[in-house]
């Protein structure tokens, strides 16, 4: 009985924004707006910290990573989000929304916990100068990056392996534009639904809740090591560091914890589907531009790179 219950679902229906029919258009031109706009930024980041020796530091190397992990993570949702809005025929087959899963929760995660050691690098930059050449060799860097791709393998591992085991009885329309956990759990049957609901949460606020405090606690010291600082200039420059990256987290966490910490009540459909565009769409949207406008040698080096091969002549 169980095995036909599996096999009663072989494919889902991503419902997403058809029940917004007349604003189809508009969403499907502004979210590939935002979507080539994410790639750009990203690849501009990217190509930048390759091509200029002054920027091959841990923490260029760190946002260079950052940006190769949220370009791979709208890979996973937003061609596919965009292919639904031109489409009337919205169906995924189940090993496709299991990878979709898998993919996004893996970058997702990952680009959490590099967020986390970005304020770690922070941290060890202004609190401990004299010994950041040895804390952040360039093998201490190479098994952070690491550590970061490992543990958002784990945690896509986990919890698409979690909701995939379930049984899926019907009905197969899923009210979201993702494969997203909480609508996929709601068609899921079985006496097991309850306790894979409750582990899954647990596990990714703890995971979210770990990073936040962890950064947290990075920002601590550095704050208190800036107020120690004398001059005002010396106070200014130090956190001008860092501005780029507490900006970044806060757009992160702030609406990563719409998503997983939203307190449960009744709510419509649509409003959760118009809400997880804010963590798919929108985060990534402005992440790029955050970093490239309130990070100065960022912004010179990108105006360096990009205008010597337009104007060769003027440079």
């Amino acid at each position: 009985m169980q095995g036909a219950n599996r096999s009663a679902v072989s494919e889902f229906i991503l419902v997403g924004f058809s029940a917004f029919p007349h604003l189809q258009l508009t969403f499907l031109l502004l979210f590939l707006l935002m979507y080539l706009s994410t790639l750009l930024g990203n690849l501009l980041i990217t190509a930048t910290v390759c091509s200029e020796r002054g920027l091959h530091t841990p923490m260029y190397l760190f946002l260079c990573v950052l940006s190769i992990s949220e370009v791979l993570y709208t890979l996973a949702v937003i061609p596919r989000m965009l292919a639904d809005l031109l489409s009337a025929h919205r169906s995924i087959a189940f090993p496709a929304c299991a990878a979709q899963m898998f993919f996004s929760f893996s970058f997702g995660f990952t680009h959490s916990f590099l967020l986390t050691v970005m304020g770690y690098d922070r941290y060890v930059a202004i609190c401990h100068p004299l010994r950041y050449n040895v804390l952040m060799s360039p093998r201490g860097c190479a098994c952070l990056v690491a550590c970061s791709w490992a543990g958002g393998s784990i945690m896509g591992t986990v919890v698409t392996t979690a909701v995939f085991h379930l049984t899926f009885c019907g009905p197969n329309e899923i009210h979201h534009f993702a494969c997203h956990v909480p609508p996929l759990l709601k068609l899921a049957c079985g006496d097991d639904v309850v306790v894979v609901a409750l582990g899954v949460g647990l596990v990714c606020i703890v995971a979210l809740l770990g990073c936040c405090l962890l950064i947290l606690l990075s920002y601590a010291f550095i704050v208190a090591t800036i107020l120690k600082i004398p001059s005002a200039e010396g106070r200014h420059k130090a956190f001008s560091t860092c501005a780029s990256h507490l900006t970044v987290v806060v757009v992160h966490y702030g609406f990563a914890s719409v998503i997983y910490l939203k307190p449960k009540g009744p709510q419509s459909l649509e409003g959760d589907t118009l809400m997880g565009i804010t963590y798919t769409v929108l985060t990534p949207f402005l992440s790029p531009i955050i970093f490239s406008l309130r990070n100065k040698e960022l912004k010179i080096a990108m105006k360096k790179t990009f205008l010597s091969k337009l104007y060769p002549e003027k440079m």
